[in-house]
């Protein structure tokens, strides 16, 4: 079970938004606050990120060719040749004909930047631990030395939308769909070198690893914190303290967490009958598990289920 790729796609209810900034020396483009995550790839050029809300405290980022920035709350921002440079409020994309993106292009007549930038759909009413334990923003260096595959993934957009080609308009979105798990898993192998806390920690833990990856693999086994414990290789107390810790809430709160995480994704995405979610989510009858559903949710699995497949 890779618990990274089952964590995002759990949380993901869209596909992302992408599209191709080109920005002439004098510009600035003011974006606003997304309802998931945003991302920008620098394809070539330079630029500085400069955050919206408490811009007081808040120092700007210069960006060079290559790097990647990724905003967990997708905050409001600017990107600008500078960072005095007035920012223009956010334009509507063009789309041309086969274009896999859309364009926008802001600024006068000076040196060329252009990025990527997008948004993931993520669900931002229930955000899964390890996504809360990231920084608002993360900046990543497409070193090819320090993240190969990151770098890899950067050059080959860039090739695709400077030089499209047949199966262009498949490529692109299938490489920003991969890009958010190449910028976590750098950002999380980055951790252990920094004495990391929290889910960095907790995904390369000889004793709480395998607990999450059972609890992923099984959502609807009876599991106790004596059976996990038991698969940590640890005492109960041991155990509990240690997952606690790295986790950031007991072993029990989180199998209800990922059993409730994974039948909302399950009403989203199968038409499979309540009795079926239920069952396998480790509910006993439909009953004790609409309860537990609208207890977690705020509504019954039913109307859940209707008002995703409308959204």
């Amino acid at each position: 079970m890779d618990i990274l790729t089952e964590v995002l796609a759990s949380m993901r209810t869209g596909r992302p938004v992408s599209v191709r900034t080109t920005g002439r020396v004098p510009f600035g483009l003011r974006l606003p606050p997304v309802a998931g995550a945003g991302f920008h790839v620098v394809l070539s050029g330079s630029c500085w990120l400069v955050p919206l809300e408490d811009a007081a405290s808040q120092t700007p980022l210069p960006l060079g060719p290559g790097d990647v920035v990724f905003l967990r709350d997708g905050r409001g921002h600017i990107l600008a040749d500078h960072p005095d440079t007035p920012a223009e409020v956010e334009r509507p994309s063009q789309y041309s004909p086969g274009s896999p993106l859309g364009t926008v292009t802001i600024g006068g007549e000076g040196a060329t930047t252009n990025l990527l930038c997008g948004n993931y759909h993520l669900d931002r009413a229930r955000p899964h631990p390890l996504v809360r334990q990231l920084p608002e923003i993360i900046h990543l260096s497409a070193n090819p030395a320090r993240h190969p595959e990151l770098a890899s993934a950067v050059q080959l957009l860039r090739t695709e939308l400077e030089q499209p080609r047949p199966g262009s308009g498949g490529i692109v979105p299938a490489l920003i769909d991969s890009l958010l798990l190449y910028i976590l898993r750098a950002w999380l192998e980055e951790r252990p070198a920094a004495g990391a806390k929290g889910w960095a920690a907790a995904l390369g833990d000889a004793a709480i690893a395998p607990a999450l990856t059972a609890i992923h693999d099984k959502p609807g086994s009876q599991w106790t914190v004596e059976s996990l414990a038991t698969r940590a290789g640890l005492s109960r107390a041991a155990f509990a303290r240690r997952f606690n810790d790295l986790v950031g809430e007991p072993p029990m709160a989180y199998v209800t967490r990922w059993r409730m995480t994974t039948a909302a994704r399950l009403l989203r995405e199968t038409e499979d009958p309540l009795a079926t979610v239920a069952s396998r989510t480790g509910y006993g009858s439909e009953y004790a598990f609409a309860k537990a559903f609208k207890r977690e949710y705020g509504q019954a699995p039913g109307g859940y289920r209707r008002e995703a497949r409308a959204a």
